[in-house]
């Protein structure tokens, strides 16, 4: 777990740093809105990923150590080839494990939120599931599992596997020559994101695109069809913790209101998408049929609020890193503690980004919070012992944030309602 969180502290300001100069290359090169709302949204998901990864909110029915020990008919010496095999299953098990996050109902709630972006680039690639607390893919492993490759090594790999499907999350590297043959680029990875009809469902391969290949799932980047990104229930909210649970919530749903016990319980493993035939009409929801003509996601936001939200977002920059600095001296439960209130400040400032009037109740309940901590603790999880003067920056910014949050709800937010209802009114009266 320590580790972990010190690989991520190095990790973390490398992807925000590779992401801004995407941004600003596109901005300057490109002349392409900065759209700043969603590439926070983005990357405030990937908090929410990687605190839920190092406290490790999740356990395997089937553990890989058990394969091991059991079921190894092998044991491969540990040169570097033991890496390389390593590397070449979790790829191989990856690709089976997106294909299925894909064309089942039940495990597309994992993945959507990776979907969930409108648009293509290296922040939408941190865009990651909170989502799963069982994991039932350990058994995709079964190669490296009988040829005796260790545990540890497995959990050395893993972390360079995911860092490696980072860059090719991006639309200004076009073709690739021969590599397009050989690895997952930019062009591939393109389609997969896209919700053209040609494309959906296409190239779940991570690093090796030949998986696509050997099982029937490749599709080429076609000049003459520009790929639409999204998802085709499209999510309609900034907020990552939202995302994660929309199509579960659907789901569950749609179970309970369909009369037929046959489609309440085959509604978790039917294809993606499927809903029972009595609930389709009755309880419509909003899909996009045609990716051409559709409206994206934006709500507007003022320079001044945009500017508050990356204030939001650095603050929690400063909160997680020392959050994983410190695992050890935190200690358990407070780590716990500590990843849920993270969790909270992502809910209470991607509300606001959504501009969502509730947004001001999560942020005073967020600081009332904080401020409570500091108080029992006398401190901030210990941080007075490396900076005196941080405590009361951090309950400084609790304060200020409350205020902050009341003046775009009351000044700014508010004026949303009373737009509807006077436009309620002259329709109403016309």
């Amino acid at each position: 777990m320590e580790t972990y969180g010190k690989i991520l502290n190095i990790a973390m300001p490398i992807f925000l740093g590779l992401v801004l100069l995407e941004k600003l290359y596109g901005w300057f090169t490109k002349k392409e809105p900065f759209k700043t709302m969603d590439m926070l949204s983005s990357m405030t998901s990937g908090y929410t990923n990687i605190i839920k990864d190092v406290l490790g909110l999740s356990v395997s029915l089937l553990t890989y150590a058990y394969m091991v020990k059991h079921w190894a008919i092998y044991k491969v010496e540990s040169t570097v080839w033991v890496y390389i095999i390593a590397f070449i299953a979790l790829d191989f098990s990856g690709y089976w494990v997106h294909r299925m996050s894909h064309q089942i109902n039940f495990f597309w709630n994992k993945h959507a939120i990776h979907h969930s972006s409108e648009e293509f680039n290296l922040a939408c690639a941190l865009r990651q599931s909170i989502s799963t607390f069982v994991n039932l893919f350990t058994v995709f492993l079964l190669p490296a599992a009988l040829l005796g490759v260790d545990g540890k090594v497995i959990a050395t790999v893993a972390p360079l596997h995911l860092f490696a499907q980072f860059w090719y999350h991006t639309v200004y590297i076009r073709r690739m020559g021969f590599l397009e043959k050989i690895i997952v680029t930019p062009a591939h990875h393109r389609v997969h994101h896209a919700i053209n009809p040609e494309y959906i469902d296409k190239n779940h391969s991570q690093i090796f695109i030949i998986w696509d290949k050997l099982f029937g799932t490749f599709q080429d980047e076609l000049p003459n069809v520009p790929p639409v990104y999204g998802i085709t229930r499209p999510a309609s909210t900034w907020n990552p913790i939202k995302i994660n649970f929309q199509h579960l919530w659907l789901l569950l749903k749609d179970a309970y209101r369909t009369n037929s016990w046959r489609d309440k319980l085959r509604i978790w493993f039917m294809p993606t998408g499927w809903r029972p035939a009595d609930v389709i009409d009755k309880y419509p929801v909003h899909k996009i049929d045609d990716p051409y003509h559709f409206e994206k996601y934006a709500p507007k936001a003022s320079l001044l609020m945009q500017v508050w939200i990356w204030v939001q977002f650095l603050s929690t920059f400063a909160l997680v890193s020392y959050f994983f600095a410190n695992l050890a001296s935190i200690g358990s439960p407070n780590i716990f503690i500590y990843g849920g209130f993270i969790f909270l400040i992502v809910f209470s400032y991607t509300e606001l980004m959504d501009r969502n009037p509730y947004a001001l109740l999560y942020e005073t309940l967020k600081n009332i919070i904080g401020l409570f901590m500091i108080y029992q603790m006398g401190d901030w999880f210990g941080i007075s012992a490396k900076l005196p003067w941080a405590t009361a920056a951090i309950a400084a910014y609790f304060i200020l944030s409350t205020l902050v949050t009341a003046y775009f709800v009351w000044f700014d937010i508010r004026k949303d309602s009373i737009v509807k209802e006077i436009v309620f009114s002259e329709v109403a009266h016309s």
